[in-house]
Formats: C-alpha cells, sequence, structure tokens
C-alpha cells in the first residue's frame, strides 16, 4: 500500500517561474479574447444567478401562494403578503433586467446608461401588471397535469412536486420577459430550470394553454417551436431543428423559423424526434422513438414500424 506524503502549506505548488508563465499566458489577449468579457458601464455587474433564482422563488410564493415560501398565508393576509412581495421583486427585477441590457448595451464605459435603467424599470412594472395572466396559464398546466397522470393524488401534488410545473413556471416567467425583448436574463431563468429538472425549453417558444410534460427527464422544446392548447409529451421528447442554412461568411443565419409546429390536442410519447419547420396536425399521436422530418395530417396515428437501413452523408437529410 502506497503512503502518499502530506504536502505541508509551507511546500510551495509552484515555482515562482511556473506561476509566472501560466499567469503570462492566461493573460495574452489571443488567450482570452474571446471569452472575455468587459463591463461598458462604470459599477455594472453581471446579472446575478442567486437573485434569479431568488425573484423567481418570490414569484412562485405569489402565484401559488401557501405552497412556497410561506406556507402561513391565509386570506386574511394575503394581500399584505402579495404586496410586500411584488415590491421586492420589482426592485429586484428592475436591476436584473438593467443588467442584461447594460451587457449587450454599446454606450462607452465612462457614460451612465440611463436609457438601460428606464427600459428595465419600465418592463418590470409591466411583468409585475403581467402576472394574474400568468397565474391563469400555470393553474392550467397543473390541471392538466393532475388529469393527464393517474398517479397523482392531488392537483396540489402537482404544483409542489411535478417537474413539468416547475419547468412550466421558469418557462412562463422567462417567456413574458422574451416578449418585451429583455436580453439574457429569461435564457437564464430557463437554463436555471434545465439544471433543476432536464427539462430544457428555450424562452422564444410558444406554448399554449394545459401544456403537461410527463416526467419531462431529457425533453427538448426549441426557440422558434410553436405549440398549441391541450398538448401532452413525455420524457426525452425533442422538438428540434434540422440543419440550417448559412450566410456567406459561414455562420448560421439566426432568426428563421426552424422549430416544429405542434397543434391543439396533439400526443408525443417518449423517444420521439420531430426536427424542423414541419406541422403536427390536431389530435395526432405520434408513438415513441419516431423519427419526424416531415408534416402530419389531423389525427394520424405515428408509429415505429421495423428498422430501415438510411446513410445521412454531409449532414444531408438531417
Amino acid at each position: 500500500m502506497k503512503i502518499i506524503k502530506q504536502i505541508s502549506s509551507k511546500t510551495p505548488l509552484f515555482k515562482d517561474s511556473e506561476l509566472h508563465e501560466v499567469v503570462e499566458r492566461l493573460c495574452h489577449p489571443e488567450s482570452y479574447s474571446s471569452v472575455y468579457h468587459r463591463v461598458k458601464h462604470q459599477e455594472v455587474a453581471m446579472p446575478s444567478t442567486e437573485t434569479l433564482s431568488e425573484i423567481v422563488e418570490l414569484l412562485k410564493s405569489v402565484i401559488f401562494p401557501g405552497y412556497f415560501l410561506n406556507s402561513d398565508v391565509n386570506p386574511g393576509t394575503m394581500k399584505y403578503y402579495i404586496g410586500s412581495t411584488l415590491d421586492r421583486v420589482m426592485r429586484l427585477l428592475s436591476e436584473q433586467v438593467k443588467r442584461g441590457f447594460c451587457f449587450f448595451c454599446s454606450t462607452e464605459a465612462d457614460k451612465e446608461c440611463h436609457d438601460c435603467e428606464n427600459k428595465a424599470a419600465i418592463i418590470s412594472h409591466r411583468f409585475v401588471k403581467s402576472l394574474p395572466e400568468l397565474r391563469e396559464l400555470l393553474a392550467l398546466d397543473a390541471l392538466a397535469a393532475f388529469e393527464g397522470d393517474p398517479a397523482a393524488q392531488k392537483l396540489g401534488e402537482t404544483i409542489f412536486c411535478y417537474p413539468s410545473i416547475t419547468a412550466m413556471t421558469y418557462y412562463r416567467i422567462a417567456h413574458e420577459l422574451y416578449k418585451h425583448d429583455v436580453p439574457l436574463i429569461p435564457r437564464i431563468i430557463t437554463e436555471m430550470a434545465h439544471s433543476h429538472t432536464g427539462i430544457d425549453i428555450h424562452p422564444g417558444a410558444q406554448i399554449g394553454r394545459r401544456f403537461f410534460i410527463d416526467h419531462g427527464t431529457g425533453t427538448v422544446i426549441g426557440e422558434t417551436c410553436i405549440i398549441g392548447e391541450n398538448v401532452r409529451i413525455y420524457q426525452g421528447v425533442t422538438l428540434g431543428a434540422k440543419s440550417f442554412p448559412i450566410d456567406e461568411k459561414g455562420n448560421p443565419i439566426k432568426g428563421i423559423p426552424r422549430h416544429p409546429v405542434v397543434e391543439d390536442d396533439v400526443i408525443i410519447y417518449s423517444g420521439a424526434t420531430i426536427l424542423g419547420r414541419v406541422t403536427i396536425g390536431k389530435g395526432a399521436e405520434i408513438g415513441g422513438n419516431v423519427w419526424i422530418t416531415t408534416s402530419i395530417e389531423p389525427g394520424a396515428k405515428i408509429i415505429q414500424q421495423k428498422a430501415l437501413k438510411t446513410c445521412f452523408e454531409d449532414g444531408a437529410g438531417i
């Protein structure tokens, strides 16, 4: 059995020359130029994931009172609790939205950017005004989960426990900010949900009422995806893009519709992959592990047939 000597705290781990070499290499412009972010405004920091997480938790306690943070809230104290909580949300959110704008702002570092601050305050105000409608959407999502899962014993179980409702709460908050052209912040919020649940929903996706992802792990919903009402999907479903066009410099052309359109009352079972700007018609059922790159007519039932030998060369057909 080998015995590893404990290194004394006084023992230098690096020779001065070795450490100097590492520092020199890391500080060379060729090394850091593609990964360095320079603050353009005085005293404007990067957005804080810790603060954004707090904002989402506060909003969850407002949208679903009694389930999160303050379980003692009751009809008599609800107005005070929601009012004081939203006051804090407004202040925190306005600062984070400002940081999101400043992250992309072109104003020089020695100038204050009042435009970013003013836009952030207006958007935060509009966002808070949208919360009653946002709660209505999430209440319907929770109901869809309860009605769609025979294992659910109570509606509150889906609100408190289900990864689908967690992911949809983060998504619907982020999407509301995305609609107001807030940069960076919506993506941070949905990526937090991705980390928590394994469900990856881009904040730009458009998702209708009564949406439920059963189990959820490994589900991917792309930026330009449009999903209708009363849609249910299962774990491992990908609503993604095929290969997309590039410009004359070889860069992908962004902003074009490239993800599926899923109409009302569709069910997509686990492991299905649907790629490109195709339409899955109203009431269709897509079986597990099916690969789809063409539109499906309304009411169709698509199941996996025997394996076909297919060859893709240089990305063709993908």
